[in-house]
């Protein structure tokens, strides 16, 4: 029975993660073929970069998209795992076929370049997002952008992002002498950055976590190593059992949540992990007594 209940719960999360693979392939479809290649806003990741060397040296920019991720996929490889690069592959088809099957059957805006650029980045954001938080990606840059995330897990994704797309936007303007479609490219880019980290971090500066787990020490070494963080140890006792539990309380901030919830459940899938609001957190890592919160 144990069993078949196992197999259902990882029946029902890979479905799960089916339906989240096609919301953010349609969100990501939207904001290409209405609203990016209409304005012709800079490409970013590995196509931007085979656009770049096809304007330098004339390559063809489908065939070097393809010899530029088999590096890329190698290299980051192991620090994000086998699971990983399944969850991607997975994702990768998914968003792929919704693109060349939705994309061009979508009307094309042709509204103002702002509203063009806003619009992009917003969807753009909120696709990715959904796709990161369930430990997958597009291929291609996102796997630079989560190996970079997994080497300093204190930048968020959203900043990690920003960055390399920037470098690629610029570059590739620079080559076609469009400074216009650098400033919209840009603006769309820091907007897709900054939606990104909303959905994956939240809004809120303050985080209480509390991760009810066998493996006390465990989660409480993995918070300090990963984060930074201190945190205490509660013993606790279940109401209907009696059965004596341990109960690891952090205070952190969205992005360190982030990585204490996914390691928490890496050392142990059993974990029951409660995270709260905090509308203000005092003490050493946040505002100190006396301070003005902004």
């Amino acid at each position: 029975m144990e069993e078949k209940t196992q197999n259902n719960q990882k029946l029902t999360k890979y479905l799960v993660d089916i339906l989240i693979d096609i919301a953010g392939g349609l969100l990501l479809t939207v904001a290409i073929y209405c609203f990016a290649i209409p304005a012709d806003f800079p490409m970013t990741g590995v196509s931007g970069v085979a656009l770049i060397l096809y304007h330098l040296f004339h390559t063809p920019v489908g065939m070097v998209t393809i010899l530029l991720n088999i590096p890329i996929a190698i290299a980051c490889y192991k620090p994000l795992g086998r699971q990983f690069y399944l969850n991607s592959l997975r994702t990768t088809v998914v968003t792929s076929l919704i693109m060349d099957a939705v994309g061009p059957r979508l009307p094309v805006f042709q509204g103002d370049m702002i509203l063009a650029a806003v619009s992009g980045g917003v969807l753009c954001g909120i696709g990715y997002g959904i796709i990161f938080m369930r430990n997958s990606s597009t291929g291609g840059f996102d796997f630079i952008t989560m190996a970079l995330k997994a080497k300093w897990p204190h930048i968020s994704l959203g900043k990690i992002a920003f960055v390399t797309d920037s470098i690629v936007i610029v570059a590739g303007g620079c080559l076609i002498g469009n400074v216009t479609a650098i400033i919209y490219g840009l603006i769309l880019n820091y907007l897709y950055s900054a939606v990104l980290d909303r959905v994956v971090y939240g809004t809120n500066y303050g985080k209480l976590t509390m991760i009810i787990t066998d493996h006390p020490k465990e989660v409480a070494a993995a918070i300090d190593q990963e984060a930074g963080r201190g945190s205490t140890i509660i013993h606790a006792s279940g109401s209907y059992s009696g059965e004596k539990k341990e109960v690891v309380l952090c205070a952190c901030n969205n992005k360190e949540m982030y990585v204490i919830k996914k390691r928490a459940h890496e050392i142990d899938e059993k974990a029951f992990v409660i995270i709260l609001e905090s509308n203000e957190v005092i003490g050493e890592g946040f505002r100190l007594p006396g301070e003005t919160s902004l």
